[in-house]
C-alpha cells in the first residue's frame, strides 16, 4: 500500500524534464535538447518519490521544426518494493497560437510512466498545457495543465491532475516560481486514516538562481508540500511541506 500512496503524486507538467532552447541539428529539422539534473528530494505533485532522499535525473528531447517531438526522461525512484529506476517515453506537439494577442504555447501529449523492475505500476497519461508570456510583468510566464489517465498508479482507475505555475524574473540572475495543483482520483484514498479523501492539492513556492559563470545552469530552493491528511511515517514526512534544493544543467 505504501508503495502506491508514494507513487500517487503523478509534475509537472512534464515530471520535471526542462530543455533548453532548441537549435536545428539537420538539414531535416531536427533538434536534440535535454536535462541532467540532481534534487535533494524526488517530488512528483507534492509527494516524494524518493523517501524523501536525493535522486539523480535526466532527459532528452528530439524536436522537429513543425512542433512535433519525442523524448525520454529518467530518475532514481524508491516506493519500498523493486522499482528502483523510473523511465518515461513520452511524445507531444507544441505550437504557438497566434490568432490570440499574448500567443500563447499549446502542447499536447503522451506521457508514459514505466518502472522496468516492477511493471505493474506501469501507466499512460494525456497532457494539455497552455503557457502565457508577459503576464504581469515583462518576461513572466504563467503554465496551465490539464492531465488525465483511465489507469492511475496501474490501478485502472480515471485520474484527473490540473495545475497553474508562475514564473517570474528578479534582478541579478533571480527569480520567484509559485505553483498549486488538484488531484482527483476515483476510487483511492490518498490519506492513511480511512477517510477516504480522493483528491487532494500540492502547491510550490520557490526561488530560482541562473548561474551566469555556467551557461544552462540554474538552482533552485523551493517548498513543496500537499493537504494529504497521513499521520503514520513515512508516508507522512513524504506528503508534508519540505524544502527541495535543485541543480539543473540544460545543454
Amino acid at each position: 500500500m505504501l508503495k502506491k500512496l508514494l507513487l500517487v503524486a503523478i509534475l509537472t507538467g512534464l515530471s520535471g524534464a526542462v530543455f533548453a532552447d532548441e537549435t536545428p541539428a539537420s538539414p531535416f529539422g531536427l533538434s536534440v535538447t535535454g536535462t541532467a539534473a540532481l534534487t535533494s528530494d524526488y517530488r512528483f505533485r507534492g509527494v516524494t518519490q524518493t523517501f524523501n532522499d536525493p535522486a539523480v535525473q535526466a532527459g532528452f528531447v528530439l524536436s522537429h521544426e513543425s512542433g512535433a517531438y519525442a523524448g525520454v526522461w529518467g530518475s532514481n525512484v524508491d516506493f519500498g518494493g523493486t522499482a528502483h529506476i523510473e523511465l518515461d517515453p513520452y511524445i507531444g506537439y507544441a505550437t504557438t497560437l497566434d490568432s490570440f494577442a499574448n500567443k500563447p504555447l499549446l502542447d499536447v501529449g503522451l506521457w508514459y510512466y514505466a518502472y522496468p523492475s516492477e511493471s505493474d505500476l506501469n501507466w499512460l497519461e494525456l497532457y494539455g498545457k497552455l503557457t502565457f508570456k508577459d503576464v504581469l510583468v515583462q518576461g513572466a510566464s504563467l503554465l496551465t495543465a490539464v492531465n488525465y489517465t483511465n489507469d492511475f498508479a496501474g490501478l485502472d482507475e480515471n485520474g484527473w491532475y490540473v495545475n497553474a505555475t508562475y514564473n517570474v524574473p528578479f534582478a541579478a540572475g533571480f527569480g520567484g516560481v509559485a505553483s498549486v495543483g488538484y488531484t482527483k482520483v476515483d476510487n483511492y484514498d490518498f490519506s492513511d486514516s480511512g477517510s477516504e479523501d480522493d483528491t487532494y492539492v500540492d502547491w510550490k513556492v520557490g526561488l530560482t538562481y541562473n548561474v551566469k559563470s555556467v551557461s544552462g545552469l540554474t538552482a533552485e530552493l523551493a517548498a513543496i508540500g500537499t493537504n494529504i491528511d497521513a499521520n503514520a511515517q513515512p508516508y507522512k514526512r513524504g506528503v508534508e511541506t519540505g524544502a527541495v534544493f535543485t541543480l539543473n544543467k540544460t545543454f
